[in-house]
C-alpha cells in the first residue's frame, strides 16, 4: 500500500518565527513502514545556524538537542560563518561535497557574468550538475552517512541536520536517515521538496551585495542550483539501485548497518 506522505509542522509561522535559520522543520509525523511514525522532537533539518538571532537562538535551545550535524565544507563556513554556539549541544562537522563545493563555485555565484553563467550551466547543464552531484554524495560519502547514523542509533538524539540550505547535503542525509528507518519514497520526496517553499529558499546574494540573482537570464541559469527538484533525489534512489541493487543491500553493505542498529536507530527515532 502507498503511503500518504504527511508532513506535520510545530511552526507557528514561517520558520517558527526564527528570521536568522532558513528551512527549518521537525520531521515529527512522517510515516515508515508497519504504521509507525518519526517521533515528534527528536530529529530536525534546516540551512545554516550562522546567522542565527538571539531570539533563533533560544527557539534552537528550546529543543534540548544533543547534537548538530553541520554538513558544510570550508568554503561554505567561510562564506557565512560558523554556526551560533548552543549551550550543551555537540557540533560535529561532516564536510559532504555538492555543487556548491568550494570558493570557486561562490565566486562563479555570487560574480560570475551571464557569458560564464551561460558556459557552466545553460542548456541543461546545471540541472545536470546537480543530478551529478546527488549520485556523488550517495556513492563516495558512505562512511559519512554511516558516522551519523551510528550516531543516532547511539546518543546524538534529538538533532538537527544541516548544511548551507538544508536542502542538498542535509536533505540526502535525511533522505538516508528516512530510508533506514523504512519511509517509503514518496514519503522522502514529499518532504525534500518542502524546501522549495518561498519562504524556506536560500538567499543568493550577488556582486551588488543584494538579495536576489540580478537578470532575468541569470535568474534562469542559477536557479537549477536552488531548487529542490524530484531528479535529484530520483538520482541518488538510481545510484542505490545501480551500486547495491536495492535500498537493503545499501544500508547493510553501503552503510555498514547491523540489523541490531537498525533497531536502535527506530527505538530512538520512531513511535512505538
Amino acid at each position: 500500500m502507498t503511503q500518504t506522505p504527511h508532513v506535520p509542522s510545530t511552526e507557528t509561522g514561517p520558520e517558527a518565527g526564527l528570521t536568522g535559520v532558513r528551512n527549518f522543520r521537525d520531521l515529527g509525523g512522517l510515516p515508515v513502514a508497519g504504521g509507525r511514525r518519526v517521533r515528534p522532537g527528536v530529529l530536525f533539518r534546516s540551512g545554516h545556524l550562522a546567522h542565527a538571532t538571539e531570539t533563533d537562538a533560544a527557539f534552537l535551545d528550546s529543543l534540548g538537542l544533543h547534537t548538530v550535524f553541520d554538513f558544510r565544507n570550508a568554503a561554505d563556513i567561510a562564506l557565512e560563518g560558523p554556526d551560533v554556539a548552543l549551550a550543551g549541544v555537540r557540533n560535529v562537522n561532516i564536510p559532504l561535497s555538492d555543487p556548491a563545493d568550494g570558493s570557486e563555485f561562490w565566486r562563479m555565484v555570487r560574480e560570475g557574468g551571464t557569458e560564464q553563467l551561460r558556459s557552466v550551466l545553460g542548456e541543461g547543464r546545471a540541472a545536470g550538475r546537480m543530478c551529478d552531484s546527488y549520485r556523488e554524495i550517495i556513492t563516495t560519502r558512505t562512511a559519512a552517512h554511516s558516522q551519523v547514523l551510528h550516531a543516532l542509533a547511539d546518543d546524538a538524539v534529538p538533532a538537527l541536520m544541516h548544511c548551507a540550505a538544508g536542502k542538498d547535503r542535509a536533505g540526502l542525509t535525511v533522505a538516508v536517515t528516512l530510508l533506514a528507518l523504512g519511509a517509503g519514497r514518496d514519503v522522502i520526496e514529499a518532504d525534500y521538496l518542502e524546501s522549495n517553499a518561498p519562504h524556506r529558499r536560500y538567499r543568493v546574494r550577488r556582486g551588488d551585495d543584494t538579495d536576489g540573482y540580478g537578470s532575468p537570464e541569470a535568474l534562469e541559469l542559477l536557479s537549477p542550483l536552488f531548487e529542490a527538484r524530484a531528479e535529484y533525489l530520483a538520482a541518488a534512489f538510481a545510484a542505490i539501485e545501480e551500486t547495491w541493487g536495492g535500498t537493503e543491500k545499501y544500508l547493510a553493505e553501503g552503510l555498514g548497518l547491523a540489523p541490531e542498529t537498525r533497531e536502535r536507530l527506530r527505538r530512538n527515532l520512531l513511535t512505538d
